[in-house]
């Protein structure tokens, strides 16, 4: 049994880059060490509780999940073979052969189990409710291979769940206090050594040969080390050395890299730079229209340059492509720059400039404590520091609070120490928004911000209960509705480059595809 942990609820575990992959010269070459740059520790290794990017990256190594996606978004064969899908249930047929790392063999109960794990309330999984929507239980038939995820009433992205949650097998199964430092998947690769902060060492599983597309650890790296990098102009120089052979890069090292002979290079979209409010009720964020107000005080345009260190483009909504709901959610709907405006609908909420400029209403202070993550790069604290400017112009007294990721984490969902949040997320799915939206807020949820928006939960509901394609002019609205509110702030799409040197390799949300890796001559 596993001893209940605090849920770390935090968004920045979606935030993820798209699918890309990088591109190098030379042959590829047989056995040898990848070696990839990780900006900070993944920390415990439960799949359950992998809700940080950095730890989900490191698990795609050593885990599979019942389905894949392609670049284009059609899902493919994992570990199902085939499926059946209904309104409310989808059952997958697993294929004969996978096995764990430990030699078991992947059974439906296995799958089962993971799943349930995730539901199961004494877990308090980060996921669930999230990736693995409210609800959901898993059955399954041993002898007939099969699995069957249901929901208590339609889910339009049911058969997509089965790329959301990573299928724990063997030993791991039945003693999830060995997932903190070990693994226990049917993926290519297993976890041999772990030294916290500083390296994780994977080695190969030949016999893997049940990868999506048909992919076979055949020709991948005897060895794969993820290094604990946290600073990304070391991870940059290190690429350049030949030190390492891989690394996402955010940051201004880009272009030095672009312009490096023999580098392998791609840049692709990661999500959105984006702030939130709290809305607590002790908050200012409580007020939306001191939320608009403190939009509108924002030049958004400029503020995107800024964030992206000027590698950004214009976001056109929350979902990472491939959408399953094509279109722009965000243009004519976030309150636009206009410092009068701003001006006058604070002076209207009763926010009256101070002797030192600084508003008061009821003899308090209009101040806002803004949270940041160091580890998003040297834009991002520009960003702050902008928007900190701004705001003062505004009469805000602004209190800066750059921490590294599990700091923010703690912040976020356990002390509550903030008032405005720059927290990308990077979803595949509309659905997987809702957690963080709506919903009992935290400690006790997801919905880390405190968000009430009814025509936001209005439309999902309508949504969620028809199939995908259906729901899309909803799930579109839906959206929407959250930037009219000024609930978020979407400021930009990032891009990122996929970088490496002596190998090559693909990601697609952010995750490891572990059977393209291959070291080049």
């Amino acid at each position: 049994m596993r001893t209940p942990q605090a849920a770390a609820l935090t968004a920045l575990a979606l935030l993820a880059a798209a699918c890309g992959g990088t591109e190098g010269g030379g042959a590829p070459a047989g056995g040898g060490t990848f070696t990839y740059a990780l900006p900070a520790d993944p920390g415990v290794l439960d799949p359950s509780m992998g809700v940080l990017n950095v730890t989900n990256t490191t698990l795609s190594l050593a885990y599979d999940t019942l389905v894949s996606a392609t670049a284009d978004g059609k899902i493919v064969p994992g570990l199902a073979e085939k499926w059946t899908v209904e309104p409310d249930k989808v059952t997958f047929t697993l294929r004969k052969g996978a096995t764990c790392s430990d030699g078991a063999p992947v059974m439906p109960s296995d799958v089962a189990a993971s799943l349930n794990d995730i539901t199961d309330p004494d877990t308090k999984s980060p996921i669930y409710g999230v990736l693995v929507p409210t609800g959901m239980k898993a059955d399954a038939d041993d002898a007939a291979g099969t699995v069957t995820l249901s929901t208590p009433k339609p889910f339009s992205f049911i058969l997509e769940t089965g790329r959301s949650f990573y299928v724990v097998c063997g030993k791991g199964a039945k003693d999830h206090s060995l997932l903190a430092r070990a693994t226990y998947g049917s993926g290519p690769y297993k976890l041999t050594e772990a030294v916290p902060g500083d390296h994780y060492t994977f080695k190969v599983r030949r016999e893997y040969t049940w990868g999506p597309s048909g992919g076979t650890a055949k020709d991948a790296p005897e060895t794969v080390v993820v290094k604990i990098v946290p600073n990304e102009q070391t991870a940059a120089n290190l690429l350049v050395a030949g030190t390492i052979n891989g690394a996402t890069i955010y940051g201004p090292d880009r272009a030095r890299l672009e312009a490096t002979p023999g580098m392998g290079k791609k840049v692709i979209p990661s999500g959105n730079g984006q702030f939130f409010y709290h809305q607590g009720d002790d908050r200012p964020g409580h007020d939306p229209a001191v939320r608009k107000a403190l939009t509108q005080a924002i030049d958004l345009k400029e503020l995107a340059g800024i964030a992206s260190s000027g590698t950004g483009r214009p976001a056109t909504g929350l979902v990472l492509d491939p959408r399953p709901c094509p279109g722009d959610t965000i243009t004519g709907h976030v309150p636009a720059f206009d410092a009068a405006a701003a001006a006058a609908a604070l002076d209207a909420a009763g926010w009256r400039a101070g002797a030192d400029g600084i508003r008061v209403k009821d003899g308090k202070r209009l101040t806002l404590r803004y949270l940041y993550a160091t580890t998003r790069g040297s834009g991002v604290q520009a960003a702050a520091e902008y928007l900190a400017a701004a705001w003062r112009k505004a009469g805000v007294e602004v209190k800066l609070n750059g921490v590294i990721d599990t700091k923010l984490s703690e912040s976020l969902n356990t002390t509550q120490d903030w008032d405005v949040v720059w927290l990308p997320i990077g979803v595949t799915l509309p659905s997987q928004l809702v957690g963080f939206m709506s919903g009992p807020a935290a400690p006790k949820g997801a919905n880390f911000a405190h968000m009430a928006n009814d025509r936001y939960e209005s439309l999902v509901a309508k949504a969620t209960e028809v199939p995908a394609a259906e729901g899309c002019a909803q799930w579109r609205e839906a959206e929407s509705a959250l930037f009219e509110n000024a609930d978020l702030v979407p400021v930009v799409e990032n891009t990122v480059l996929l970088a490496s040197k002596g190998a090559t390799y693909e990601q697609v949300a952010g995750l490891f595809l572990p059977t393209t890796i291959r070291l080049t001559q």
